[in-house]
Formats: structure tokens, C-alpha cells, sequence
């Protein structure tokens, strides 16, 4: 069979194969099942205590992974013939450098992987990128397996930002590609035209958390609304780590007591949509994609 290159980006051929390096959250398996709707089942490199236990991805050919183990990973994905890797989901620590073993082939990238074990999500993504790619794989992103995860500029469901919305998803734009200038996170919240939590490394969830406890203590008294915004850093390697949203940001933006959220159209994905809108709609929150750039405001 022939090799031919398709619209997603991807090879498929006899001799092409899909690893999926898996950490947490809906993405992995997301991907895991598009690839099997193309005829084209992936294998699955779960990291351990990483991915989420009820993903269903050991239902596909896999194995566990220790994070520090890594060193290891180009080794394992050639015996398993893997010619194209996708790095989806969310792995919330970093390797112990002490338990590393970085063996003959790896040694030439000490130096490089120090630097990136000390610097941001995004630079220690690039370093991985790269060393797959010197490698001989080939490095894809999440929406160009699934390009319908990309989110569309817009309104999504039936509920539409407020004019007095405006302002705060203006302030949480600025916000967000400010930290994500200095690799620090993608999210910001923003009330009464000012953010006031910034997303750190611990994740979105966490800051939502954050943003709840500030109203239940009275800190946000009178700012009943706000706005959840998230977009990719300034120069971000696009085929990692995107900012994505899905049911389970609408339910803690609820909880936070938010008005809605906003991502950048293009530059983030939106897990299970059909089941997020329906969500949004039913707690009365909006969901809006953004233009690349400066934010459009409504009328």
C-alpha cells in the first residue's frame, strides 16, 4: 500500500503507525478513537499515574510508563513501529532528574534537558518535540488527527455574552498571553474589568478552585460575574499542549460563579462538544470563540 499524505497532516500506509503519549483528561481518548474510526487503531503509551483510570485507552494496545523512564521512550516507541506521535493530555509533574537514566543514545541531549526540566511547559514540550523528531518520528498535533476539536470563532450554545462582559474578557486576554509570554500558564479570570487569578501550574481547574474560594470568604463581594479566558502562549509550539476546554471547565467556572468563558478561536480545543454546549446552556453560562488578535468587542 502506498504512503499517502491526508488533509489531517498524517501518513497512513502499511508501514505508518499513530503512538499516542497519554497523560491526563478526555484527550488521549479522544484521539485514541478518531484514529480507530479512520482504521488506523493507535498504540498507547500511558504515563503512569498520569491517565485517568476510566479512559478506556487499555482497551487498545498499550503499556505504562513510568515518568522517569523517559529516556527510554524513543526505544520503546520503534519496537512498536511507531512512525507519527502525538503527546495529548495533561501530565502534572515533572521527572525526578536523580531517577532519570539517560542512556548512550540520550547523553548528547543531557545538557538541553537540564535547561528544559528548569524553564516552562512550552520549553520543556519543544525539547521533546525536537529529540522525537532528530529521532526520525514524526511529531503531530491533537487537531490534526481531530481538526474538529479546533475551536471555531463564535458563539457556541444559546447563551451570548452581556456588554458588561466585554471588559473582563478583554482584561483576561491581556492577562493570559502575558503569562503565557513567560511560559507560566494559558488562563486567567478576570471581574469587574481587572484579572484577578492568573492560571499557574497547577492548571485551570485549580485556579477555578482559587476563584470559588475567593467568593465563599466574601473577597469578591459584588462582582457576581466574570469571565474565564484562555488562549495559547505567544509563539507556542502548536502541537502541544494547546489550552482546551469541555464539560468539566463549564462545571467549574459554575461553581466559580463565572459568567462564561472565552478561548481563542484557532488556537485552543474544545473536548466533547456537543455535551459542553448542552452543559453551558443549562447553567446559563456562554461559551465564545475569539478572533486571533486583538478582542472584538460586542454590542
Amino acid at each position: 500500500m502506498p504512503r499517502t499524505e491526508t488533509s489531517s497532516g498524517l501518513v497512513h500506509g502499511a508501514d505508518s503507525r499513530v503512538g499516542i503519549i497519554a497523560g491526563g483528561g478526555a484527550l488521549p481518548g479522544t484521539i485514541a478513537q478518531s484514529l480507530k474510526k479512520q482504521a488506523s487503531p493507535p498504540y498507547i503509551l500511558m504515563v503512569e499515574g498520569e491517565t485517568d483510570p476510566d479512559s478506556g485507552l487499555e482497551d487498545y494496545d498499550h503499556e505504562v510508563m513510568v515518568l522517569e523512564d523517559a529516556p527510554s521512550l524513543v526505544g520503546r516507541l520503534r519496537r512498536q513501529n511507531i512512525t507519527h506521535v502525538v503527546m495529548a493530555g495533561e501530565i502534572k509533574r515533572r521527572p525526578r532528574l536523580a531517577a532519570m537514566r539517560p542512556g548512550f543514545g540520550m547523553l548528547r541531549y543531557v545538557p538541553a534537558l537540564l535547561r528544559a526540566l528548569s524553564s516552562g511547559d512550552d520549553g520543556l514540550l519543544r525539547f521533546v518535540v525536537t529529540w522525537l523528531e532528530d529521532n526520525g518520528f514524526k511529531v503531530v498535533g491533537a487537531h490534526q488527527i481531530v481538526p474538529d476539536l479546533l475551536a471555531m470563532q463564535g458563539q457556541y450554545g444559546k447563551i451570548a455574552p452581556q456588554k458588561a462582559d466585554w471588559p473582563d474578557i478583554e482584561a483576561g486576554r491581556i492577562a493570559a498571553e502575558a503569562i503565557g509570554a513567560l511560559d507560566i500558564g494559558q488562563g486567567a479570570v478576570a471581574i469587574g474589568g481587572r484579572a484577578i487569578a492568573l492560571e499557574g501550574i497547577e492548571g485551570t481547574d485549580a485556579m477555578l478552585v482559587r476563584v470559588k474560594d475567593l467568593r465563599d470568604h466574601g473577597r469578591l463581594a459584588g462582582k457576581r460575574r466574570g469571565v474565564l479566558v484562555k488562549c495559547s502562549k505567544p509563539g507556542q509550539e502548536l502541537r502541544t499542549d494547546l489550552p482546551s476546554i469541555g464539560p468539566r471547565t463549564i462545571d467549574a467556572a459554575h461553581a466559580a460563579g463565572l459568567a462564561g468563558i472565552a478561548v481563542e478561536a484557532g488556537g485552543s480545543l474544545v473536548l466533547n462538544g456537543p455535551e459542553m454546549i448542552a452543559r453551558a446552556d443549562a447553567l446559563g453560562l456562554f461559551v465564545i470563540g475569539l478572533p486571533p488578535g486583538e478582542v472584538e468587542h460586542g454590542q
